[in-house]
């Protein structure tokens, strides 16, 4: 019985893969204007016809598609939360009373510096981006409309806020694995990443305040705001006790409650709330979590902004999520990553090129596995060995990966994280992407550390200064 020949893909072949996953993204979503659901699709097969061509058979293919999907399940369980919570908080008041308080406190001219402080605070003190964006970020964006600020920019600062405290917080499910894939303790990590989060922060709040200001220079119509809040008033019951299920939420996830059941628990509350305070029937408030919130005021501000919500309103996130982990795990399977780890190890010579090429490794997690669990994984495995090689210390691994995997995540529209904020923000991966600019900065920085060796830490004690100083052309700290 002949045995087919297994072997790895070459890089040719992994080029001409990449070119053509990209050109059939680009003619499915910017010529023909067709889901990127079909996208994703075209592209299992593109990888089976790979995958037959290096001598593995269909049925492990389409095994490694299910695996795939199955290593992403628990993501997708929280989208359909996340749903349901957006659903109930609109209809039990929450969410226009965030945005209501936020109308009468915050100025529009300081408005995107404390978007991307608040969100900032409260991804530090939940640890999740996600839940960032789908409580605070919803409020700002409502905020930000009102204001007659683009969407766009307003997403940008959100998503800026939220992916500060993601890659930070003790508390964050993607900080523990950073530390754990990079073997070291979480203080370290953090007080490594602070290097580098810090910096971003600054850098781009002073960004969003001046942009704030330019936007302003000829002042918001102050009459439409008062317009708005006076909408929100007569169509909801608006109160600080509307604010307690989304303190009692943030207080559980800080107290580290699995982030389901915590979801699972604010959406109730949300019902309540609804019945209680709104004024709305117990089982069409109950409909609001698969359903989502329904109005028709009348009034273009309140109607636009609410009609929103429910696990219905995700299912289109979940199929993509799905064909994008099915897709992941079969670029796993035939091992195009293997290969490019192989590749890569031949151009690290020093910190710099070993700090670009982790960022890039994770990034392709994003790309081509499509989750950003997936990322922190590519960037640790295909580069960690040159870092004991080099004898630099695993936080600047813990760092870059990071800063490769994580805060590229938004940026791919495909990946869990592009796809999670262009839905619940309501703005196209694309359109926000210019103005993510605390992650831009946080990328530009590691690369600053690892070129000019500032920053970089190493493992062994007998590293002369004359060693250091060539590493790629650089000198190094130590």
């Amino acid at each position: 019985m002949e045995v087919n020949q297994i072997r790895q893909p070459k890089l040719s072949e992994i080029s001409t893969v990449l070119v053509l996953f990209l050109v059939i993204m680009y003619f499915t979503l910017a010529v023909f204007s067709l889901p990127i659901q079909l996208s994703l699709l075209a592209s299992w097969f593109l990888i089976i016809i790979l995958g037959l061509r290096l001598g593995h058979s269909y049925n492990n293919l389409q095994s490694s598609i299910a695996t795939g999907i199955h290593t992403g399940l628990e993501a997708i369980l929280v989208i359909i939360f996340v749903g349901a919570l957006i659903g109930s908080w609109i209809a039990g008041g929450i969410v226009p009373t965030l945005i209501t308080y936020g109308l009468q406190i915050i100025h529009p001219s300081i408005f995107l510096l404390a978007t991307l402080l608040i969100c900032a605070i409260t991804s530090v003190a939940t640890g999740t981006s996600w839940g960032t964006a789908g409580t605070a970020g919803i409020a700002m964006m409502g905020i930000g409309e009102s204001f007659g600020l683009p969407l766009p920019l307003v997403a940008g600062a959100v998503i800026s806020g939220a992916y500060f405290g993601d890659k930070l917080s003790p508390l964050s499910d993607s900080t523990v694995l950073t530390a754990s894939l990079a073997r070291v303790e979480i203080i370290a990590h953090v007080r490594s990443m602070l290097l580098i989060s810090l910096p971003a922060l600054i850098i781009s709040g002073v960004l969003f305040l001046i942009t704030g200001f330019f936007y302003n220079r000829n002042g918001s119509d102050m009459n439409i705001v008062q317009e708005n809040i006076n909408a929100l008033n007569a169509n909801f019951n608006i109160g600080w006790y509307m604010l307690i299920p989304m303190l009692t939420v943030i207080f559980m996830l800080a107290k580290k409650i699995p982030t389901i059941p915590t979801l699972a628990f604010g959406s109730i509350l949300g019902v309540l709330w609804a019945s209680l305070f709104q004024g709305m029937d117990v089982i069409q408030a109950i409909g609001t979590l698969y359903s989502g919130f329904s109005i028709e005021s009348g009034i273009p501000f309140v109607d636009t902004l609410f009609n929103r919500g429910g696990i219905e309103s995700m299912l289109g996130v979940i199929s993509i999520m799905i064909l994008a982990l099915g897709f992941g795990g079969l670029m796993d399977y035939v091992g195009v990553l293997d290969t490019l780890r192989d590749r890569l190890a031949k151009f690290i010579t020093g910190s710099g090129s070993l700090t670009a090429a982790t960022i890039f490794s994770a990034f392709l997690g994003n790309v081509f596995g499509s989750a950003g669990y997936v990322s922190l994984i590519t960037g640790a495995k295909m580069t960690e060995k040159n870092y004991e090689k080099l004898n630099i210390d695993r936080r600047v691994l813990s760092r870059n990966m990071e800063s490769g995997g994580i805060l590229t995540g938004p940026m791919v529209g495909w990946s869990d994280n592009g796809i999670y904020m262009a839905t619940v923000l309501g703005v196209a991966t694309m359109s926000y992407l210019p103005f993510l600019w605390l992650n831009f900065i946080g990328i530009a920085i590691a690369l600053f550390y690892g070129f000019t060796g500032k920053f970089i830490w190493y493992t062994n004690e007998d590293v002369t200064a004359e060693e250091a100083n060539n590493t790629d052309g650089k000198s190094v700290n130590l």
